[in-house]
């Protein structure tokens, strides 16, 4: 299959931009990322990096990948195309920190291209946290609309809705975390749309170092880090039942230890837990549903 520019320049966008990630994470701890490299067994491959066990991160992977293959009869079926070649490339990225007072975030953007010329964009960023910091999470709502307005101005609310709708876990009738933005399926012949790809990664840094900054050195009790491993469950429930990357990469061969980076190092399952009332982990568990974080 023969690609257009437009795909190598989302390739080389996605390298420059996990090596920008990759610098600035690393500073803030004491450990660095270990490097991957790896090929897909119809076409391409990845470079996965690893961070792990350090002071800050306990577990995070920031990832891209450039694969072409034949398209499997069940992910065209729901593509509502034929089987055919097609092309994909992205970055992923999933930090897992130690403390419960540092959110989980989650960021990935793709681009496809198929053989029969069509193409379409997607990604997103949102923010899964542990310990209600309201003013944090307005912070980075705030980001994620200034990330939207450069390109299309006015589309935060929908790129809003669309995340809170994705990242809801149904058998729960809960969020995962307090969203973000979110988009998939986007002509690709819209050039807008890879510049609004490029604003959402270039966000990405400053959307959480200042969350990081701000409370990597705050104390935390037994308590809060429970809650944490115990929404970190959640966390792997959503991605391994709905998550739409991790069942691409599964369904079309790709490589597990990089599509399974996602998932948290530590979880708890612990049958039919409360948060006791007037804790902040009950205050939590108010904000994992739609929130109008900012004005509109």
């Amino acid at each position: 299959m023969i690609f257009t520019n437009q795909f190598y320049e989302m390739e080389k966008y996605i390298a420059g931009l996990q090596d920008i990630i990759c610098s600035n994470l690393e500073s803030l701890d004491k450990i660095k990322f270990v490097e991957d490299n790896w090929t897909h067994k119809e076409g391409g491959g990845g470079i996965t990096r690893i961070i792990q066990n350090g002071k800050v991160f306990e577990k995070g992977g920031v990832n891209i990948s450039s694969v072409s293959g034949l398209l499997q009869e069940e992910i065209a079926a729901k593509l509502k195309v034929q089987k055919m070649n097609f092309g994909a490339c992205g970055i992923s990225v999933v930090i897992h920190p130690f403390s419960p007072k540092i959110p989980t975030i989650h960021m990935n953007v793709r681009y496809f291209e198929m053989e029969n010329g069509k193409s379409w964009f997607g990604g997103g960023i949102d923010l899964t946290p542990y310990y209600p910091y309201p003013d944090d999470f307005r912070f980075f709502h705030s980001v994620m609309k200034d990330a939207c307005d450069k390109i299309f101005p006015g589309y935060y609310k929908e790129f809003k809705k669309e995340c809170d709708e994705y990242f809801t876990i149904k058998h729960r009738n809960e969020m995962r975390g307090i969203g973000g933005i979110f988009f998939d399926y986007k002509d690709g012949s819209e050039t807008k749309y890879f510049s609004l790809v490029k604003s959402i990664g270039n966000s990405f840094l400053q959307a959480y170092l200042p969350l990081i900054k701000r409370r990597k050195s705050e104390k935390f009790t037994e308590e809060d880090k429970l809650f944490q491993l115990i929404r970190r469950g959640r966390y792997a429930e959503f991605n391994l039942i709905y998550d739409r990357g991790t069942l691409f990469g599964l369904k079309t061969g790709g490589r597990i230890e990089s599509i399974l980076m996602s998932l948290p190092p530590k979880v708890k399952f612990i049958y039919n837990y409360i948060a006791s009332p007037g804790t902040p982990q009950s205050e939590m568990m108010k904000l994992y549903q739609p929130q109008n974080w900012i004005k509109n």
